[in-house]
């Protein structure tokens, strides 16, 4: 996933380690905020889990809500690059709807604490930075609707089809995957990606 860009400090020999304690805790404060939800964490927690001082994470994030902000940026960010590349790459459309939502699910397995706090979190942000979240969101819906939308134009998919609404169906189905990945004995991603797309694209597609 994109990494969010971190405020370098001077002098470029300090920069890499700089880059890399920033993104270490970026990901403690993803695994603290999706184990014990956002108001129940602290930015002690996330230090404990690097087993650094509290106070050492502000030179690095500044608050609480900047560290939300910034899983919640890269988990999004992820998203949005992945479909992209698929949509303008080859293949049918058939094959670019099982290619998009085995990238969807990836990050539960890859990036499980970041796809959960993004879910169950984002609502905590301020609003400025909510419409932000919120406008990239949609932007990812977006261009999932407008593959499938491409797809019904091509006469790939059936005529008629809803594609906003077959969008958020694919969406919401996907995403309630988190709740129950990693229970289901020999449910891989792949499987379950595989499976989904079976369950969906017979409905997309031409009779």
């Amino acid at each position: 996933m994109m990494r969010a860009r971190a405020k370098n400090p001077a002098g470029s020999a300090k920069d890499e380690k700089y880059r890399r304690r920033h993104d270490e805790i970026i990901d403690a404060a993803a695994a603290v905020f999706a184990r014990k939800g956002y108001h129940g964490a602290s930015t002690k927690d996330v230090a404990d889990r690097l087993g650094i001082r509290q106070g050492s994470i502000y030179y690095y994030v500044p608050s609480k809500e900047a560290a939300l902000e910034q899983v919640c940026l890269i988990g999004v960010e992820g998203f949005l690059r992945r479909l992209t590349a698929i949509r303008a790459g080859g293949g049918s459309y058939t094959e670019k709807v099982r290619a998009a939502m085995l990238a969807h699910l990836e990050p539960t397995r890859d990036r499980h604490d970041y796809v959960r706090t993004f879910l169950g979190s984002r609502h905590h942000l301020p609003p400025a930075i909510r419409r932000n979240i919120a406008r990239l969101t949609r932007d990812y819906e977006r261009l999932f609707e407008s593959l499938i939308s491409e797809g019904v134009a091509a006469g790939e998919f059936r005529a008629g089809l809803d594609s906003r609404l077959a969008t958020l169906g694919i969406l919401g189905m996907c995403n309630a995957a988190l709740t129950w990945y990693g229970i289901e004995e020999g449910a891989t991603i792949e499987r379950i990606a595989a499976e989904f797309a079976d369950m969906v694209l017979d409905g997309l597609k031409q009779r």
